[in-house]
């Protein structure tokens, strides 16, 4: 039997953007693995694929986000449905859930395609070695940007228990069926790996691309860089956060780095991070939605639908929203912040409120480096370095604003300060249960118009998500959690 290998249709994102590179457009679900690889065309093609798996609209080109901010405490639910995400909201998913088995599923189809990539990459033939090496990079860093979210939903926290039963580490091709069975490494084999390979994307991919577009949505060094920052923090590697940070965060106000016509720095003005081209200076890593229906979510799925069309899930109104700087015309940040006509406070961020929903996904942005600097710094005792990149990320949206004294003196309270200005600034980009879950936090409940959440001990069984029934079922050596 001859092997296939899955291809998305046309990825037109990429296509378009890159003149010199046009895929080919003929509309297909799958091709023989013998021609996959065949042309440079061909593979580039299957690269492209890689983005399209994190595209998938039950990962980061959709829900998984909305999933992090409904297991956090930032929003109540409103719709009891349970195609809405109810039971996320609730905390009590099962691991029959649709949402549990789709997200595993999701991300470990982008893992076996990283997988079968650098596989047909070191044996390739038809392109240069040197674009074989940036290939594999690519897919090193897809490879470990999912297994990062996968064994941060469904293992505990590394400062939790490093050495309790992580991810199964499949890091060879699967082509055929019967080669599903393998057991769980641990917490801290799953890190290690993830570190080990985005070290080795770092040096083997290029600094930058052709067009800004490229640049937003295709893995590159600093890319690879300021993932290990928010990877090496939810391991408390202080240290390690602020090495990885200094590569792209230059010494001095103003924050930024250049190299190879790439410039990361924050954007002027807040508001144009969600709307415009979407690939401005603060985009390390995007998910981007081409002019076309079939690359976008569908609605329920959409982040515009969730957050302010609907609205599926409203802001608390003793959570974050109720903090001054949303509530002041004096930081930028409040505009994105409306009223929906039930009177709840609802998020703006995301705009593009009927179909086809193309907002782009910000999955990594400069301001998320800095602030993981300065916690990073904060816990190393360094406390004005911590507080200038502090102040740097509120003085972009609140030119003239002080921290009170008390808010930066100690070092407990500017840890304190830089953990609120994180909860300001990546409200709803589904951050906030990172921080909660790798800092061994309760859950806190939470209110909605369906009921009330409860709370969630870090000793409790749905502190993550249970382990899949369909893995489970397929996977002889899985061991489901405590």
């Amino acid at each position: 039997m001859k092997k296939y290998i899955l291809i998305s249709c046309v990825v037109m994102l990429f296509a378009t953007a890159c003149s010199d590179d046009m895929l080919d457009t003929q509309p297909q679900t799958s091709i023989p693995e013998s021609i996959a690889y065949s042309t440079p065309e061909k593979i580039l093609a299957q690269t492209n694929n890689l983005y399209k798996q994190l595209q998938n609209q039950s990962f980061y080109g959709g829900r998984f986000i909305v999933f992090n901010e409904q297991r956090a405490d930032q929003f109540g639910q409103n719709d009891g449905n349970a195609a809405t995400g109810s039971a996320v909201w609730n905390q009590n998913v099962a691991s029959t859930n649709d949402f549990v088995n789709n997200v595993w599923s999701v991300g470990y189809t982008a893992i076996n395609a990283a997988n079968i990539l650098i596989s047909k990459m070191n044996e390739t033939t038809v392109i240069s070695d040197e674009l074989a090496k940036d290939y594999i990079a690519e897919a090193k860093f897809v490879r470990a940007f999912c297994y990062f979210s996968l064994v941060q939903t469904y293992a505990k926290p590394y400062n939790q228990d490093k050495n309790a039963l992580g991810l199964p580490l499949r890091l060879t091709p699967i082509t055929t069926s019967g080669n599903n069975d393998l057991a769980r490494s641990s917490v801290e084999m799953v890190y290690t790996q993830i570190l080990k390979d985005l070290d080795e994307a770092e040096a083997d991919l290029p600094v930058g691309y052709t067009t800004p577009l490229l640049n937003a949505s295709r893995a590159k060094k600093s890319t690879a860089i300021a993932l290990k920052t928010r990877v090496l923090l939810a391991q408390n590697d202080f240290a390690g956060v602020i090495e990885e940070a200094t590569k792209i965060v230059s010494g001095t106000q103003p924050y930024q780095y250049t190299e190879g016509g790439v410039t990361l720095k924050l954007e002027a003005n807040f508001a144009t991070i969600f709307g415009g081209s979407y690939t401005g200076t603060e985009a390390v890593f995007s998910i981007p939605f081409a002019n076309t229906t079939t690359e976008t979510p569908s609605a329920q799925y959409a982040l515009a639908y969730n957050y302010l069309t609907q609205p599926i899930i409203f802001l608390a109104a003793a959570g974050i929203v109720s903090d001054p700087a949303l509530n002041s015309a004096t930081d930028a940040r409040s505009s994105l912040i409306g009223t929906s006509p039930a009177n709840q406070k609802v998020l703006k961020k995301f705009s593009v409120t009927t179909a086809p929903f193309r907002d782009y996904v910000p999955v990594i942005r400069y301001a998320e480096v800095l602030l993981n600097y300065a916690e990073a710094a904060a816990n190393m005792n360094d406390l004005q370095t911590a507080t200038s990149l502090l102040e740097a990320v509120r003085h972009r949206s609140a030119p003239a604003y002080a921290f009170p004294a008390a808010d930066i003196a100690t070092q407990e309270a500017l840890l304190a300060t830089i953990q609120k200005e994180r909860d300001i600034e990546f409200l709803g980009e589904g951050i906030r249960l990172m921080d909660l879950q790798r800092k061994v936090q309760t859950l806190p409940a939470k209110t909605g118009s369906i009921g009330t959440a409860p709370l969630v001990l870090p000793t409790s069984s749905n502190y993550i998500w249970p382990i899949p029934s369909g893995e489970i079922s397929a996977n002889n050596l899985m061991e489901p959690n405590p």
